[in-house]
């Protein structure tokens, strides 16, 4: 087991030569010291990549991530059901990369969690940063991005303003989810996306998916829990929201 905070010294050491390394600036690394002090290591590869689903995201364990309940594991897929929950969001982001859009939001994010909002409040980071795509027409297209920190629950009730910053309060939310590891990349979200697309063929929940997409032009959100730092026990996933009345899901 070891000293926990001999541990943290540990850490902070490795991270304070990566920060020499890289050129990243104390504050813009603290964040990312959050996610790796609670890290769970080892490895998960080979079930998540033969199943898409069922792993409790590591980082769950140790910091705040909003509640659900899964309805069902199917083959390649987990429905959610999510609790009602609150979330800061970036304006939309225009960009041809999602990886690059996602880092342009995460960081007007951290920003808002280290005091700089209308309170001049600190925040508790949580998981997951998600990432609700858009895409373009074309290839070469920019697609719209939005990127979201769940607001813990003890700012849900007031979370802080800030410019260029807006609150999505959800109702209570079904999502069709699949998990993949390793580093998110603009071709693998793709692959996963059309991979749990397909996996949902023929069944309700892609009926669902559907009938609720004429509300919003979000085709599917990217979640990350991870920091860059950490290459074991990465878990992504890739997010279908839809809304179903609660006495229909009676199987």
């Amino acid at each position: 087991m070891g000293n926990p905070q001999l541990n943290r010294s540990a850490e902070f050491s490795i991270s304070l030569l990566l920060l020499q390394i890289s050129g990243f600036s104390m504050l813009k690394l603290s964040f990312l010291l959050t996610l790796l002090s609670s890290a769970s290591f080892g490895s998960w590869h080979d079930e998540a990549k033969s199943s898409g689903v069922g792993i409790y995201p590591p980082a769950c364990t140790s910091i705040e991530c909003p509640v659900f309940d899964v309805l069902q594991l199917g083959n390649g897929y987990e429905i959610r059901r999510y609790n009602s929950s609150v979330w800061m969001s970036t304006s939309s982001i225009q960009d041809i990369s999602l990886v690059d859009a996602t880092r342009t939001g995460f960081l007007r994010l951290f920003d808002y969690i280290q005091g700089k909002n209308s309170y001049e409040e600190k925040i508790e980071m949580t998981a997951p940063v998600i990432t609700e795509v858009s895409p373009s027409d074309g290839p070469f297209c920019e697609s719209s991005f939005t990127v979201s920190f769940y607001v813990p629950k003890e700012n849900q009730a007031n979370p802080p303003p800030a410019k260029g910053l807006h609150i999505q309060r959800w109702k209570p939310t079904y999502v069709a989810v699949r998990q993949f590891s390793g580093f998110v990349t603009d071709s693998n979200v793709g692959e996963e996306a059309a991979a749990l697309q397909a996996s949902l063929a023929d069944t309700i929940w892609a009926a669902a998916i559907e009938k609720s997409r004429p509300d919003s032009t979000t085709v599917y959100t990217v979640a990350q829990y991870n920091s860059p730092f950490e290459f074991d026990n990465r878990v992504n996933e890739i997010w279908m929201q839809f809304y179903m009345e609660d006495e229909l899901l009676v199987m």
